[in-house]
């Protein structure tokens, strides 16, 4: 049997060159397999998610298997992201709960190399640096380094995924200073840049005109023509 394997949108699976020149050739209801690939990953509406198809060329008859989305998919859906950051170390685009981490490392829980909820959580943490996610206001690597010395083992014990409304509105409000901060230092940084490059775009724009006017050279230079007229000049003679 034929298997075929697409990363489709949840829930959105539309008529395409690439889905009809891999179920076109296998004769089967194109119609049809989209209607039962959405219906079965309306759940994952917002995420990327990877669907294997495996069709009956005789019976024309197919079957639908839908894997989770992968863990930076989740992660990206739980802070309302459609990509991660350029520059996670320096530039972080979201700042969530533990409690939507522990979420996400359960629904991940059993297709992740994880013996266990707590490391299938660190797993999902690591996602977070790559990413650019905060994670209750603070760096993911340190977080890692909470998890370790037990600061967060009340949560996983418990396996809260229900994050309180207080703490999603104190996470918010960090975030839109820390955006601020950003902003800020980006905005420096391109306005430094533009003078810098004015600067060499002067320079070299006064270059040929400093040379047609004949600019003094610099400090200590010998004029190039007082050089040659120097090598040229020869010795008085000696009176006998």
């Amino acid at each position: 049997m034929p298997k075929i394997k697409l990363i489709i949108e949840g829930g959105a699976m539309k008529p395409g060159p690439a889905v009809a020149q891999a179920l076109g050739p296998l004769g089967i209801n194109m119609g049809k397999v989209m209607a039962e690939v959405n219906a079965a990953t309306s759940g994952f509406k917002g995420m990327n998610v990877p669907v294997e198809i495996d069709v009956d060329a005789k019976s024309k008859t197919f079957t639908i298997t839908v894997s989770s989305p992968s863990v930076a998919e989740m992660l990206k859906k739980e802070s309302g992201l459609t990509k991660g950051s350029g520059s996670p170390l320096e530039v972080k685009v979201a700042n969530i709960s533990f409690e939507q981490i522990v979420s996400v490392a359960k629904g991940k829980h059993a297709s992740l190399l994880a013996k266990t909820l707590r490391s299938s959580i660190k797993l999902v943490v690591g996602t977070c640096v790559s990413l650019g996610i905060m994670i209750d206001s603070k760096e993911a690597k340190q977080v890692e380094k909470d998890i370790d010395a037990g600061i967060y083992d009340k949560e996983i014990q418990q396996e809260r995924t229900e994050t309180p409304d207080a703490k999603k509105k104190e996470l918010a409000a960090f975030f839109v200073q820390r955006k601020s901060m950003q902003d800020k230092k980006a905005k420096a940084a391109e306005e430094a840049k533009a003078v810098e490059e004015a600067a060499k775009v002067a320079a070299a724009a006064a270059a040929p005109a400093a040379a047609a006017a004949g600019t003094p050279a610099a400090p200590g230079a010998v004029p190039a023509a007082a050089a040659t007229a120097k090598k040229e000049e020869k010795p008085a003679a000696k009176k006998k």
